[in-house]
C-alpha cells in the first residue's frame, strides 16, 4: 500500500476516530442502560413454596403482565393525573415570563441589562434540591420570615404545603428555577434578528408593542417550541421538588408523580420489574408527546410559510 492510499484511509478514517469516544459512552451509558430496561420490563419473579432456600425465587418471562399492570394501577394514573395538572401550570406560567423578560430585555433603552440577564439566570445554575430545600422552608410557617410578616400584619396565612396550594408550591419552585433557562434561550434568539427589520417597522409608524407582538414573537417562534418541547419534558420527569419537600408535608406521598411510583416500587418495595415496566411507559409517553407537538409545529410553520 502506498503512502498516498495509506494518507487517504486515515483522512476518511479520522471522523469516526473521533466519533468514538461519544458513541462508546452513548451505547455504554443510555442505549445499554435503556436495553436492560426493556429486558427487565419483560421479567418477574417466580416463588416456589415458602420462597425460602436457594432457587426458590427464579426469574422467568411474564410477557406484558407488567405492562397490564402498570396500565392499570391506580396509583401510577393519578400520579399522571397530578404531573398533568402541575404541568398545566408551570408551563405556560414559565414560558410566558420568560418571553416577557426576553422581550423586555431586547427593548431599546434598558437599564442595567447585563446584571438583570444574570439575575434572572441564575436561579438555574442552583441544584434543584437545593431550590426545593430553599423554598421549602420559606414555605413552612414556623421558620419562614413571610408567615413572620403576614402575622404581624394580621394577614391570613395559608397552608401552602396542604391541599390545593401544594401544586401551587411546586409549580414556584419549577418557575423560579426554569424561567432564566427559557429567557436566555428566547433571548438569544431576539438577538439574531436584523436591527433593518426593526428600523424598517418604525419607519412605517409601528409603536414598540406592534414590534413585540407582530415581528418579535412571530419570528422567535422557533425558540418557543424549542423551549416548550423541553418543558414538557421536564415537567413529566418531575421528581426532584416532591420529593424534597415531602419530608416537609403529609400531603406529598411517595408516589406523587409516575417517576416517584417508579422509584418507590424499585427500591421501596425491590419490584424492579414492575419499575422498568412503568419507566418505559413514561418514556413511550415522553416520546409520543413530544414527536406529536413537534410534528403539529412544523405543519403549522408549512402551513403560514405556504401562504
Amino acid at each position: 500500500m502506498t503512502t498516498a492510499r495509506r494518507r487517504s484511509y486515515g483522512v476518511k478514517g479520522a471522523p469516526y476516530a473521533f466519533l468514538l469516544p461519544a458513541t462508546i459512552l452513548f451505547l455504554l451509558f443510555f442505549a445499554l442502560p435503556i436495553g436492560y430496561a426493556v429486558h427487565l420490563s419483560f421479567r418477574k419473579v417466580q416463588v416456589s413454596g415458602l420462597g425460602l432456600g436457594a432457587g426458590a425465587r427464579t426469574e422467568v418471562w411474564a410477557g406484558f403482565q407488567n405492562y397490564t399492570d402498570a396500565l392499570g394501577d391506580s396509583e401510577l394514573v393519578d400520579g399522571a393525573l397530578r404531573v398533568l395538572g402541575y404541568g398545566c401550570i408551570v408551563v405556560p406560567v414559565m414560558l410566558g415570563l420568560a418571553l416577557l423578560f426576553a422581550l423586555m430585555l431586547d427593548a431599546d433603552k434598558v437599564r442595567l441589562a447585563p446584571f438583570t440577564r444574570l439575575a434572572i439566570f441564575l436561579p438555574y445554575a442552583i441544584p434543584g434540591v437545593v431550590a426545593a430545600l430553599l423554598w421549602g422552608f420559606l414555605y413552612l410557617p414556623d421558620v419562614s420570615p413571610f408567615y413572620f410578616v403576614l402575622d404581624r400584619l394580621g394577614l391570613p396565612q395559608p397552608d401552602l404545603l396542604d391541599g390545593g396550594p401544594l401544586y401551587l408550591a411546586l409549580s414556584n419552585i419549577a418557575v423560579w428555577g426554569g424561567t432564566g433557562f427559557n429567557m436566555i434561550v428566547i433571548y438569544t434568539s431576539l438577538q439574531s434578528i436584523p436591527a433593518e427589520v426593526y428600523e424598517a417597522a418604525k419607519l412605517d409608524g409601528a409603536t414598540p408593542t406592534q414590534i413585540a407582538l407582530k415581528i418579535k414573537i412571530p419570528m422567535v417562534a422557533p425558540s418557543l417550541v424549542l423551549t416548550f418541547f423541553f418543558s414538557i419534558i421536564a415537567t413529566l420527569q418531575v421528581f426532584t421538588e416532591p420529593t424534597t419537600l415531602k419530608p416537609l408535608t403529609n400531603s406529598v406521598s411517595t408516589t406523587w408523580s409516575p417517576l416517584m411510583k417508579v422509584y418507590q416500587d424499585a427500591f421501596g418495595k425491590g419490584d424492579i420489574y414492575a419499575a422498568a415496566a412503568q419507566a418505559v411507559i413514561i418514556a413511550i409517553a415522553t416520546l409520543v408527546l413530544s414527536f406529536s407537538f413537534l410534528r403539529a409545529a412544523n405543519r403549522r410553520q408549512k402551513q403560514e410559510a405556504a401562504r
